[in-house]
Parts: C-alpha cells; structure tokens; sequence
C-alpha cells in the first residue's frame, strides 16, 4: 500500500509510535479523521524527542463524523505510563471516492516522558473519586504535600504550580494550600513534572521546577457523565458531578463539586533565648471543617478546518471558619502565663475565564495559538481574639485578666495572562517562538482593633494595621528550536527574554518602591536513543524566583505575643542554574528511570528569626549567600503479575546551604536525606481492586532550620458493582502518624514545633458513569481521550 501522511486528532491519541518489543501491553486506540473534528491539530510525526515532518499540504475535507473508537486497554497502575519510541508511524489510510480519509484504527503507546518533562497520569489512582488535588500530588515521585498545604519537589519548596500551563491566582501565595486541599482530584487528567523548565515558561509563583496540572477533557463524541458521592469519618463528605457533549464541530463540557472537610491539629513549641537564659512554651489546638463548592465550564467550536475558538469558565468558593486555642508561658516573665483563644471566620473566591483562538498552517504541524486567560481570588477573614492572663503582675500596665481584641484581613489577587504561540516545522526541526503580556495586582489590607473592656468600643490599633499594594508587569519573548540530529539523536534549544517592572504601594507606612530589571534565562535538552527500549536524556535551565507580594511587603505584622513577622522590599531574585542526566530503560518488563542532577542557587530568599525585645522573635526574610543541592531518583513501575503493578521511587538528596548569623557572618550547614514512596494495586478480583500506598519524607533543609522525617501510609479498595457504578473505601494515614516538625538552631535561639493532624481519614464513597462506553471498572477512566498539550505555555 502506499504510505500517506495525515493529519492525527490528538484528542483521541496523542501521538502514534512503535514499541521495540512488539508488545500490546498499556496500548491506546485511535482513528485517523479529518481536520474539522480535530480540536487542536498537531502534525502526526511530532513526538516528544523529533520534531514534525512536514508535508505537502492536503485538500480540506468535507467535515464527516467521525468513527467511534474503542476503550484503552485498563491500566491499574498510577504513574508514569509505558515509555515511547521516538520514531514516527506512517499510516496507509485508504481514502473514499470524494477525497475524504476514512477511519483506520491504530495502536499506540501513550507518552509518559517527553524531552523536557515527565507525565504522569493520574486517573488510575483508586481513591481519585473521592480524594484531592494534594492527594494526587502527593503519589507523584519525589513530591510531597503537606496537611497545610506546602509543597515541595526534591527537598525544595520554590515550586510553580500551573493549571493548563497558565498561571492561576488560585495557585500563589498563602492561597495555594487551601486550593489543593478543595480541588477534586477527579477533575485531572495529568500531572507534568518538569524539573528543568524551558524557554515557553515564565517565572511566575516560584521559578523553580514546575507541576503543571492538566485538567480533564473528553473528546469524544456524544455524551458522557460521572457522579460521585463520598461521605467520610467525623461528618465529612464530598460529592461531584461533570460531563460533555461533542456533537460535530461543537463541544462543551463542565462539572460541579461540593466539599465538606478540613483537618483538625495540635501543636506544641518550646523556644530557648540563648542570650537572655529565657525559656518559653506554646501548646496549640484548631479544630474546624469548613465547605468548599466549585464550578467550572468549558467550549470548543471549530471553524471550519484550520481555525479553532474556545472559552472557558471557573469558580470556586470556600468558607474558613475555626476555632483554636494557644497557652503561652514564657519562664521568668511577668504575665507570661495566659490563654488565647480565637475565633476565625473568613470567605475565599476564586475565579478565572478565558478564550482561546488556535490557527493551523498551511504545512503538517504548523500552528498559531493566541490565549486569553483572567484569573482572580478575593479573601476575608475575621479573627476575634481572647488573651485570659492568669498571673497579672502588680507593676504591669495590664490591669484586666481578659483582653479582647479583632483582627480583619482583606485580601485580593487578578492575574491577566495574554499569549501567543508560534510553531512551524521544517526539513530540520521544529520552530517555536512566542511572546507573553502578563499583570499581576496585589492588594492587602489588614485592621487591628482593641476592644475597650468597658464600653466594649472597638479602637483601632495603628502599629498592627496594615496596607500594601503590589502590582506587577511582565512582558516576555522566548524562542526554541528542537533539531533531530540523526535517528538516534535529538536536541533542544531555547532562550527567553523577560522584562518585569513592579511598583510597591506601603500605604500605611506611606512608602513607595519601584523595581524593573531584565533576564536571560536559556535553557538545553538533549535526549540520545541508545535502543528500542533505553533513551539517555540531558536537561539545562538557568531560572529566576521573584519574590511575592507577602515577601515585599515591610510592614511588621503581628501574629501572636511572642511572634511578629514582616517582608523585606529590598529582596532581590533568587538565581538557579539546574542540571539533570536521565537514564531511561525497561528492567525484566518494568519502566525504570534513574535521574541525577544538580542545582546550585545564589541569592536564595532565606528566612531569619531576630529577637526584638526580651520575648518577641521576629520573623523576616533576606537574600543569603546561596545553596547547592544534589542527589539521585528513580522510579521504577509496571507489572510485576499479571495481577500486581507497583509504581516506587526514591529521592537520595543531599544539600549544602549557606546562611547568616546574628553577627551577619556566613556558615554553612549540610544533611542528607532519602525519600521513599510505593504503590502496589492488587486485582482481587475481577470486580475489587487494592492499593497500598507508602511514603517516607527525609530531612530538609529550610531557612535557618530543618524538618525531621515523616512517614505515612493509605489504603484503597474499589469494588465494581455494575459496569457503571463502583463503590470507594479510602484510608488515609492508616498509622495516624502524619505530622510537621521543625527544629530551629542558630547562635542565639534554638525551637522546636510539632503539628500534629487529624491522622486516619475514612472516605466511602460511589461513582457512576452514564454515556459512552461503561465497559468495566476502571476501564471506564479510558473512554476519555487524551488532551493536547495545553496551548499557549509561555
């Protein structure tokens, strides 16, 4: 027959490839159709390590519906899927009377690791029904997500975290923690980790290595739905609906959800003040579960065959409300013993909309896409205090054992992301070029209030109020080129060009700051095959972190009697150069990779406790001479029987940081750590699934401390019930042994925290899918095809 290049919807396979071992083991299912019911095209040759091979343009066809394709084979493990061969497929499509291809049905492998990042599909997770966007980070390798929220990638916490590779406000500062814990996790469809960004991403939220959370998308045609319900241990529960509908060249989709969980804690501190002999103590509790609801809509209308509109639509809304006590005893002191209890109540919104335009070329693999994309989140809470002293002094200025007073934050945040993107293949490689226009504003305003013990008149108190706005601009120009230097070899270059101009607002201190620079920031990729089943992979980056809006601001905020902590304006960006060597083979029919790398960063933002006074530490954040780190992961995953997959990893890590003392000199401290995670999925049955997930986080570094080990275990079952409905049981922390412990030691002050959380979580839930094909269990995941990388990453 002869060979004809078409045109592949990555929507229903994101790229066709050959496996050295002929084997049919995690293999999806595509067609060949036409233009028109492609929603974002992309040339068929393009892989992650070659470039497209362009073509002599083909006539547009007369949009026909296309054929209906068949369920991806079930894959029960969570994790990278099988790795690719680069080499591209060429299709003997027969093609009808009128010039229009018909459908062929192709198998291909689905990507797991592409030349600059790794994919990790995230579906298969058992407890995806009913758990969050932090759960399914935290089953990613070398990933870890704390109960509050903080996450970390390799040992480090500077970590951008995007939704369709774009920015979200959902997504920075104090609001990212709360925003993972309420996102279903449900709602994703990937997560792609890329350690050593390249030229098409900025800086934003960290500028370090980036989790790019892909959400879901079904492109298939007709209709399709899911509904799950969840109820959980000590009143919680959770539930969500989504669906699609794609009916020629039109397609819509959206969902709901509704949440109500939170995590109880209790904490103690002990503080040694090295210098005053002082000794203090903090025993801690908060307790409160709170809702959270969400909204989200998405549409797709192909014009024609070469252009492509799109829009979307989210919001999300949560409620804070809490109640905590603290006991303060600082040995020595007068009215150093008291309780104070507070009483928290906040609203947080989140939203975002956007449109998208994409424009093919008149060769294979030539494309225009322009993305739109407005994101907000508006917080407020008010906090009302209560401080019980309970030995008052005789000779202090406090003459009542009880002090009340309230506190009101309002904070906001828009991001305005516009970008366009460029690709254009040639006989070499693959060109990219694009720009990026981008505001970020930042308004922060906080109220004190005295409450006047005898008329119970709220006085406003200045030192502990506070205004401040940021505003930030961004404009970039980035270029790359990917060049296929033999069948063996292929590289990747780029640079990026970012300007950034930032104008600071103290209101209440009355202080102005304006800031603009701009960096160069290049990046390299190289990936060398050296079989059908082992790739080598090489990755350069050289990246910038910018501190946020709470890291600018100088203003000295109060949070307690014996804290207070404030921002520094005169920060300047952070500067990383990272390193990695990948390895990447098949091990007796399992994937394993073995990545080495190195990350050196000058100019790190580092926090540092100053003591003020004989009981108040202060809390603040300056540029220290800088880190290096090092260290070694694998992963190694697949099916060990033909009823037993396991997905592990491991993270050696070791780092050196240099950090100032009270008398600003420079020492430097180091530690090791290894980090282990596993997850084994056991079929029962052919309706009961298991999985077992363990995890153990080592030693890092962080400021002028460290955190101690951590370690935690979950358990999943899924039972299939009917080819639609499957019933959920999730335990998390089986062991009821997840906690956060910190240790402070510096020349003058040694402290010592540990949180401890609601531990051993019970979720059962039910999950039913209507529309499409409802061939069984957790098969029914891979009727949704596989999106197209997100447009517009720039």
């Amino acid at each position: 027959m002869t060979t004809r290049r078409k045109k592949i919807c990555p929507a229903t396979v994101t790229q066709f490839v050959r496996h050295g071992r002929k084997t049919t083991r995690n293999l999806v299912v595509g067609v060949l159709i036409t233009e028109a019911f492609c929603m974002s095209p992309i040339a068929y040759a393009q892989t992650p390590d070659k470039p497209a091979v362009p073509a002599t343009p083909a006539k547009a066809a007369t949009p026909v519906k296309p054929a209906e394709t068949k369920p991806e084979e079930t894959n029960s493990k969570t994790g990278p899927v099988s790795k690719t061969d680069s080499k591209p497929v060429t299709s003997d499509a027969p093609v009808s009377s009128s010039g229009e291809p018909q459908s062929v049905t192709v198998q291909a492998e689905r990507p797991s690791n592409r030349i600059d990042r790794q994919v990790y599909d995230v579906k298969s997770d058992v407890a995806s029904t009913n758990g969050t966007a932090a759960d399914a980070l935290n089953n990613i390798p070398s990933v870890s997500v704390d109960p509050d929220g903080t996450v970390s990638l390799r040992g480090s916490t500077k970590v951008q975290i995007l939704i369709d590779g774009k920015p979200s406000a959902m997504m920075q500062g104090d609001n990212r923690g709360a925003s993972l814990n309420a996102m279903p996790s449900h709602d994703i469809e990937s997560i792609e980790v890329i350690n050593n960004p390249g030229a098409q991403f900025g800086n934003e939220g960290g500028g370090g290595p980036i989790l790019n959370l892909v959400m879901r998308r079904n492109r298939q045609p007709g209709g399709f739905g899911v509904v799950n319900a969840n109820a959980g241990s000590a009143g919680r529960y959770n539930s969500a609906v989504s669906g699609s509908y794609h009916e020629g060249l039109f397609g819509i989709q959206g969902g709901m959800n509704f949440r109500h969980d939170g995590r109880n804690s209790v904490g103690e501190a002990v503080r040694d003040r090295l210098d005053l002999g002082q000794h203090s103590t903090q025993d801690s509790a908060s307790a409160g579960l709170n809702n959270s609801s969400g909204v989200n809509a998405a549409i797709t209308y192909n014009i024609g065959t070469k252009d492509t509109l799109g829009a979307n639509f989210s919001y999300a809304r949560r409620n804070n409300d809490q109640k905590s006590t603290d006991h303060y005893l600082n040995t020595g002191q007068i009215n150093s013993d008291y309780v104070r209890s507070t009483q928290r109540g906040g609203e947080s919104t989140n939203y975002s909309w956007g449109g998208r335009y994409d424009h093919k070329g008149d060769i294979n693999g030539e494309i225009m896409r322009l993305d739109l994309r407005v994101s907000g989140s508006d917080n407020a809470s008010s906090n009302a205090y209560s401080n019980v002293y309970s030995n008052v002094d005789a000779s202090s200025p406090i003459i009542f054992t009880d002090v009340h007073s309230r506190q009101n934050n309002a904070n906001n945040i828009k991001i305005v992301d516009f970008t366009g993107d460029y690709e254009r293949p040639d006989e070499k490689g693959l060109l990219k070029m694009g720009y990026k226009i981008a505001n970020n504003k930042s308004e922060f305003d906080t109220s004190y209030f005295n409450i006047d013990p005898i008329s119970n008149t709220a006085i406003l108190n200045p030192s502990r109020t506070n205004s401040y706005n940021l505003d930030e601009a961004n404009i970039a120009l980035y270029g790359s080129y990917q060049l296929r230097l033999n069948e063996k070899w292929g590289v990747l270059a780029g640079l990026r060009t970012e300007y950034t101009h930032i104008d600071i607002q103290q209101l209440t201190a009355r202080i102005e700051a304006t800031n603009h620079y701009i960096n160069y920031i290049p990046s390299f990729f190289a990936s060398y095959k050296a079989s059908d089943d082992t790739t080598l992979r090489f990755s350069y980056a050289h990246r910038i972190r910018r501190a946020n809006a709470n890291e600018l601001n100088p203003f000295v905020v109060y949070r307690d009697e014996l804290n207070y902590s404030s921002g520094n304006p005169k920060l300047k960006p952070a500067q990383t150069d990272s390193f990695e060597l990948a390895y990447e083979t098949r091990v007796i029919g399992l994937d394993m990779n073995i990545r080495g790398y190195y990350r050196t960063e000058s100019d790190s933002i580092l926090s540092r406790k100053i003591p003020i006074n004989d009981t108040v530490v202060l809390t603040t954040l300056e540029n220290g001479g800088g880190n290096h780190s090092s260290g070694v992961e694998f992963t190694l995953s697949g099916k060990l029987t033909p009823k037993l997959s396991i997905n592990t990893s491991g993270n050696l890590l070791f780092i050196e940081q240099k950090i100032l003392n009270t008398a600003g000199q420079e020492i430097q401290r180091s530690a090791s750590s290894l980090s282990l995670r596993g997850r084994f999925n056991y079929q029962l049955s052919e309706q009961d699934q298991l999985q077992i997930s363990l995890n153990s986080q080592g030693k890092t570094l962080s400021g002028e401390g460290y955190r101690q080990p951590n370690s935690t275990a979950n358990f999943s079952l899924r039972h299939t019930i009917t080819p639609s409905l499957n019933l959920v049981l999730n335990v998390t922390d089986v062991f009821n042994s997840n906690k956060i412990e910190t240790i402070v030691d510096t020349d003058t002050l040694k402290e010592h925290n540990i949180r401890r959380y609601d531990g051993r979580l019970i979720y059962v839930g039910l999950s039913y899918r209507f529309g499409g094909n409802t061939a069984g269990g957790q098969g029914n995941n891979r009727q949704e095809m596989r999106r197209p990388p997100p447009p517009g990453q720039s």
